[in-house]
């Protein structure tokens, strides 16, 4: 019987670190659902995936920083069984806190430990917390090891997210556009736009990345969305913009966005793409 480990290769995982804004923790989920449905986990256990990401981010957002600034970081490695989670802050630490706060943090970390197949929490007092969260396939089984502690380092108002493998573009990107994109209140056709010219850009590019990583830039504002893609080989980026025409009916999918741009930093290549929320009526 042919070695498992030589057919079929899992898919690496994902780094994200996003402002500590409950409006955020609605990416995140959109992003690991997408890798945890790429992976094989079935409805249920996209769903028990979705509420404990959703209890550790908000316990980071609500909990973590006293309402001030400051990174939520969160990491995801699959493997052949599952899918192990980091959500991480470098806040002030979980201390003694009485009444509503104490309890409903003590009923966030109850749900997450019940619905994962391993958990384990760790921080301290100005030290930040940890919360490392399996959740299986199909059966239970915690994994040995985990994701690394590294994590990007990024400003509170900025958003970036590593994909470990460019074939995660597909379910991965178009969920967190759409996610942010209706965020920002643009028409339904505009999202629905976003959604198709992202999924048009992850089908032509898994190939053009520089060191088969990719980094999404994401800046979310009241001006709208826009999107830094890459690194890409020179010349890549161009052609993954050649690879969005339409010679039939004339024309690119590139008119879908407000904005796109070819940008060239470091030797490598990005793509720069906006949507513009309408403006506020009169």
């Amino acid at each position: 019987m042919a070695d498992k480990s030589t057919t079929h290769e899992v898919p690496r995982g994902l780094e994200m670190s996003l402002p500590a804004r409950a409006e955020n923790v609605a990416v995140i989920r959109h992003a690991l659902a997408g890798l945890a449905e790429e992976i094989g986990m079935d409805e249920a256990g996209v769903a028990d995936l979705k509420t404990v990401v959703t209890e550790a981010c908000m316990n980071v957002a609500v909990h973590a920083y006293d309402g001030d600034p400051g990174p939520l970081n969160v990491l995801a490695e699959p493997d052949e069984d599952g899918l192990t989670v980091i959500v991480r802050d470098s806040g002030r630490g979980i201390r003694p806190r009485a009444d509503v706060e104490q309890s409903s943090l003590r009923l966030g970390l109850s749900l997450i430990a019940a619905l994962s197949s391993s958990f384990s929490f760790s921080g301290g007092i100005d030290r930040g917390t940890q919360v490392e969260m399996r959740l299986p396939l199909v059966g239970g089984g915690a994994r040995e090891g985990g994701p690394s502690d590294s994590a990007i380092a990024t400003p509170a108002e900025g958003t970036e997210i590593e994909v470990g493998s460019p074939e995660l573009l597909a379910p991965v990107l178009s969920r967190i556009v759409g996610a942010l994109a209706a965020r920002r209140d643009l028409p339904i056709d505009r999202v629905s736009d976003a959604v198709l010219l992202t999924d048009a850009i992850a089908a032509v590019a898994p190939d053009k990345f520089a060191n088969g990583s990719v980094k999404l830039a994401l800046v979310d504002s009241d001006v709208g969305v826009r999107l830094r893609l890459g690194p890409m080989e020179p010349g890549g980026a161009e052609e993954v913009r050649s690879g969005l025409a339409m010679p039939d009916v004339g024309g690119s999918l590139e008119t879908l966005a407000d904005e796109f741009a070819v940008e060239t930093e470091d030797g490598g290549d990005y793509l720069a793409i906006g949507f513009s929320s309408p403006a506020p009526a009169p």
